[in-house]
């Protein structure tokens, strides 16, 4: 099992690097999918993107995801609204079990996609609004910077991010950073028409700090799995509608299963 993870790791490793290298090319998949919290991202991790990006003025998204893990499950419904071509506001609420947490958790975000082409870098945050209406309730916070650049996988688009930043909690520890990286590369493009991608991240932070199934306090938090774009539907090509499957936390002896969707509607 040890050496079954190190090998993944050093080919998730390398596909970082193949994407890297062919960073100079300009064309992405543009999927723009949804993380857990609410926030543009692959699953933990947010991108240097935001919701809809240059294509409306105005754009919602409506997610939901679940994370199962041993017989119960957490519920993360979540919305997404962006504006003007550069900023985006996000909310979810984390529907907990009731053995698992005191109560349920509220995550509210903002991003800014700084007006730069080629290379997406966006400045953001979230306020975690934890137990709330329970005994014990209490709040965290998030700063981070999130880029995202295209490559190339052989001849598969591919974009990669990273992630740096700070999380403020009364249970952080002061000089901890959060760091965290991630891909999207679409799967067989020429015979599945962008419709398959193969999303993995990996972070020393979770979507929220009290996350369930996806829980990175435990030597970081590895996510990998298929996000599939109905959108490339000619009947659906206006909207945005992506069903995501996954495994959470899948180095760790309390590895999840998730599910999850989003659809999205530009307004202007």
């Amino acid at each position: 099992m040890k050496n079954f993870r190190l090998l993944f790791l050093a080919f998730f490793i390398t596909v970082l690097g193949i994407s890297f290298i062919g960073a100079q090319s300009t064309t992405t998949n543009n999927i723009r999918g949804m993380s857990f919290n609410g926030t543009t991202g692959l699953f933990t991790v947010p991108t240097g993107q935001i919701a809809w990006g240059q294509n409306t003025d105005v754009g919602l998204d409506l997610g939901y995801h679940a994370i199962i893990h041993k017989g119960d499950a957490t519920n993360l419904p979540a919305a997404n609204v962006s504006l003007f071509k550069l900023v985006e506001f996000s909310a979810a609420y984390d529907v907990q079990p009731k053995d698992y947490s005191p109560g349920n958790d509220f995550i509210g975000g903002a991003k800014v996609q700084l007006p730069i082409t080629k290379t997406n870098i966006a400045i953001g945050g979230n306020f975690q609004a934890l137990n709330v209406g329970k005994t014990g309730d209490y709040s965290a916070g998030q700063l981070y910077v999130a880029v995202t650049y295209p490559g190339q996988f052989f001849s598969w688009p591919a974009e990669t991010t990273m992630v740096v930043g700070k999380t403020f909690c009364k249970y952080a520890e002061d000089w901890d950073i959060d760091f965290g990286m991630g891909f999207d590369l679409v799967i067989l493009p020429t015979y599945l028409n962008n419709f398959v991608h193969w999303v993995t991240d990996f972070s020393n932070f979770s979507y929220s700090w009290e996350a369930f199934g996806a829980n990175a306090t435990y030597r970081g938090d590895l996510n990998t799995g298929l996000r599939i774009d109905l959108a490339q539907i000619p009947a659906l090509s206006k909207f945005k509608f992506q069903v995501d499957v996954l495994m959470t936390d899948a180095f760790d002896n309390d590895r999840s299963f998730s599910v999850g969707a989003v659809f999205g509607v530009p307004i202007l």
